[in-house]
């Protein structure tokens, strides 16, 4: 019987799943979002890195002004710059330009979202809510698939 259940719970969330979740991308007028994903943590880490590719295909530029999470207390919007053969990360006070006709990529090792106050640390296999806050597209949520800890680990990228 207890089989029974699990089967069936396994079924409804994957067809209650979000749309977006599945097919890799989401959007809001010409904003799409593409390939986003949340990297899997270590049990007792209190942050964690998500990433996507933002596209405008609009004529007008937009901003991505604010990202909010249940799964954590803070998210804020990142960059990574090396100076002086030191890597530093640093919030981006006014947000993130969407450039009319072009794509923004948040990967590792750049521009990113920086999860803070996580409780319970990302599992891999599990996905994590976010609602991204545009000034002109306005708000746009989707589901970040947790992938493994190793995803996108290069030499460029950076341990948070």
């Amino acid at each position: 019987m207890r089989e029974w259940i699990l089967a069936t719970l396994t079924v409804l969330f994957f067809v209650g799943a979000p749309l977006s979740a599945l097919s890799g991308e989401a959007g809001s007028g010409s904003l799409h979002i593409s390939d986003p994903w949340a990297r899997a943590m270590l049990p007792g880490q209190p942050t964690g890195g998500a990433y996507m590719t933002i596209r405008n295909d609009g004529e007008e530029a937009d901003r991505l002004i604010s990202v909010s999470s249940p799964a954590a207390g803070k998210v804020e919007i990142h960059t990574m710059t090396m100076q002086d053969d030191v890597m530093i990360m640093r919030p981006l006070e006014d947000g993130l330009e969407i450039p009319a006709g072009e794509s923004v990529a948040l990967e590792p090792g750049g521009f990113h979202l920086m999860f803070m106050q996580v409780e319970e640390p990302f599992a891999e296999g599990e996905t994590v809510p976010v609602t991204l806050e545009f000034e002109k597209a306005g708000a746009v949520s989707l589901d970040l698939p947790v992938l493994p800890a190793s995803t996108g680990r290069g030499m460029d990228a950076h341990e948070h």
